[in-house]
């Protein structure tokens, strides 16, 4: 069983984590195993089975990465890392990629030195409220005290709304999901505000999901996406063209169900290069000929990971809206693989 280590003081960024931001491929293929950051908890994104293992929409996308380098979908080592430490963990090597519900901001691209290898989700960030609050619109959170997240784009969003509306709050800084779900609950707050998706995450684990109320507005945009380290281009190239594999394999019909099947050969060229059957993806990239074969047989293509851990017939019960295919009305598009 794959160990689980908990980060929750402040990892230092050294001459060892810039060193090995160079070779991370070649480290984990000699390591073989994939050492993936993740949420501490956040149920249908990451969180722990009655058997201890991690599943969730994030958590598929790490074991994707490792199924496209190793062959292997359970050769993974997840380290649950808070909002405040998340970055600092990346950057010192500590882990190989960030795959916990993380915006992509100019600031942590260029300043922090961060590389963003796509979008996996797109969100914003919304408003819960007890039901018997009796508010029906952010617009009348005048005073209210608002549980946030320290370390987020969430508290600038947050400042921002209140300014523009010309109301006032008082904010109840708390570190993990856990702590807003008990602080919220306990009444410490009137209001929890984070990633839509987050809130119907949170709700879902509510004794009475009923008797919470997630407001209509949405006053960001919050596209989330695994991570890298700057200054590693092969490595980001297999983080990125792993999550396209998946976005790409819903789009062209690959399912984990005819995946065997379709990897055999068919009249599609560009389901043939995706799966390997074809051409030198692979090689380009520096992992095997089946590379995006196995990181898809791992939890299926992205509707099928949507799907299993968050999607409407989940206790969570996201619509896919912006995160449809491009042919389907949404943002998702993968290039192409050739």
């Amino acid at each position: 069983m794959k160990k689980t280590v908990f980060l929750g003081a402040l990892a230092i960024a050294g001459v060892a984590g810039v060193m090995a931001s160079a070779q991370t491929l070649d480290d984990v293929k000699a390591r073989g195993a994939l050492n993936c950051g993740i949420s501490t908890g956040l149920v249908g994104f990451a969180s722990q089975d009655a058997n201890g293992e991690w599943q969730g929409f994030d958590v598929a996308v790490c074991r994707a990465v490792a199924a496209a380098v190793l062959g292997d979908a359970s050769a993974v080592d997840f380290t649950p890392t808070t909002n405040q430490v998340r970055f600092e963990v990346l950057n010192s090597g500590e882990i190989d990629m960030l795959a916990r519900n993380t915006t992509w901001t100019f600031s942590r691209d260029v300043d922090l030195k961060l590389e963003f290898a796509g979008v996996n989700y797109y969100d914003g960030q919304g408003f819960m409220v007890p039901a018997a609050l009796g508010v029906t619109s952010a617009k009348e959170l005048d005073g209210a005290t608002v549980c946030i997240q320290a370390g987020t784009t969430t508290e600038l969003n947050l400042a921002d709304f209140f300014r523009i509306n010309n109301m006032s709050y008082q904010p109840v800084p708390i570190s993990t999901a856990s702590e807003a779900q008990q602080q919220y609950l306990a009444g410490s707050c009137d209001v929890y505000t984070t990633d839509a998706s987050g809130l119907a995450a949170t709700r879902a684990a509510f004794e009475d999901p009923s008797g919470h109320i997630i407001l209509p507005e949405i006053i960001s945009k919050e596209p989330l996406g695994p991570l890298v380290r700057h200054g590693d281009n092969e490595w980001g190239d297999v983080v990125r063209w792993t999550l396209n594999a998946l976005i790409a394999a819903e789009e062209l019909g690959v399912t984990s169900a005819n995946i065997e099947e379709l990897a055999a050969g068919t009249d599609n060229p560009e389901i043939n290069r995706l799966l390997g059957s074809e051409g030198s993806l692979g090689e380009m990239l520096g992992v095997s000929a089946d590379w995006a074969k196995n990181a898809i047989a791992a939890n299926g293509n992205y509707g099928e990971i949507f799907e299993r851990y968050i999607g409407q017939n989940t206790p969570i019960g996201l619509a896919r809206g912006l995160n449809a295919q491009w042919t389907e009305g949404g943002l998702l598009y993968a290039p192409p693989f050739r």
